[in-house]
């Protein structure tokens, strides 16, 4: 029923009856919601407002009213239900409303739940944010243990705690001056199957070898040159990926875009490729401090077989983008690796 189809006019006014339909009428006291209400110790009797056309009378019959008071009459009577009708449909869809407002939230909160993916290799914010935790916890936990509590292999946990710390500025690096190519695999984490390989043959060797012969696995002279090596290495690594900034990848560009520049200023006026340099010595560092010889060895060969055919290819591109600059530029630097000018 529609809002107007509620309204029922008020049946004319007996006059016989007047006086008693004034005083249990809702619309006379529904007039003027100012009027007090008087009252005593026993009872109270709302004061009486008479509509335009009727005369205050004591007496128990109604006073003579002209044709324009009855109307007046049934306009207010009209009025007042046509508001209570408003008021209770009003109310009834307010309710009803807010019913189905907050089922809708419970499905939708549901379903936004149900739609949380974790693992799934989307950068998604749920996934950088367990990616980010576990290596910031990584690192927390490793550098107290290395550094806090007495442990017979402090090295140990400052290889863990700088794997946190490398994988960490990777993601940040790419994510302030290259957000474009952001994604997960941006933590580095699962670079390639032979960096894992590495950094597991890495944790294996000096597990066996600290089982089998613990007096090689003590804290020494080797241990801490390893450990300075393996910090100039993250420095080199950071202060190159912050100087290119936008030019920097963790893929061969094999076309030339708008935003690249040559980069010459920071570490790369000294070094022609500080990123290569500061990981080769990252790597090498972290396998001194752990005192691991038969990594230490394969690292220095797979690294160097590695950046000597990854450089000459790139240098081949620059060539192409950059022309006779890049050749200059080639000239007045070095690469700061072993055998590789």
């Amino acid at each position: 029923m529609s809002e107007s189809d509620s309204t029922v006019p008020l049946p004319s006014i007996d006059p016989s009856h007047a006086e008693e339909t004034i005083k249990t009428s809702p619309a006379s006291t529904a007039i003027d919601q100012d009027d007090a209400v008087q009252s005593n110790s026993s009872s109270f009797e709302p004061t009486r407002v008479l509509p335009p056309g009727f005369a205050e009378s004591t007496s128990t019959s109604f006073p003579t009213a002209s044709a324009s008071a009855h109307a007046h009459l049934r306009s207010v009577g009209n009025t007042n239900a046509t508001s209570s009708s408003t008021t209770t449909t009003t109310t009834t869809n307010t309710s009803t409303g807010g019913s189905f407002t907050s089922r809708r939230t419970f499905l939708q909160t549901h379903e936004s739940i149900q739609d949380i993916r974790l693992f799934d290799g989307k950068n998604s914010p749920q996934n950088i944010a367990v990616y980010g935790f576990g290596l910031g916890a990584l690192f927390g936990a490793g550098l107290i243990l290395a550094t806090i509590v007495q442990t017979p292999i402090p090295q140990f946990w400052f290889f863990l705690a700088a794997l946190g710390v490398f994988h960490s500025l990777e993601y940040i690096a790419i994510a302030l001056f290259n957000p474009n190519k952001l994604t997960l695999d941006s933590f580095l984490l699962n670079h390639s199957p032979e960096y894992t390989m590495a950094t597991a043959s890495g944790v294996t060797e000096f597990l066996i070898e600290y089982y089998f012969f613990p007096g090689i696995k003590t804290w020494g002279l080797f241990n801490k040159l390893g450990l300075v090596m393996l910090i100039i290495g993250q420095i080199a690594r950071t202060w190159a990926m912050f100087s290119a900034k936008s030019n920097f990848s963790h893929h061969v560009e094999y076309y030339k875009e708008d935003h690249h520049i040559l980069v010459t200023h920071g570490i790369y006026s000294i070094l022609r490729h500080p990123s290569y340099f500061g990981f080769y010595y990252w790597a090498l560092g972290s396998q001194l401090m752990l005192m691991n010889p038969i990594c230490f060895i394969g690292f220095a060969l797979a690294l160097h077989h590695f950046f000597s055919e990854r450089i000459k290819y790139e240098e081949q591109l620059l060539v192409r983008f950059f022309g006779d600059d890049y050749r200059k530029y080639q000239t007045g630097t070095r690469t700061g690796l072993p055998m590789i000018p």
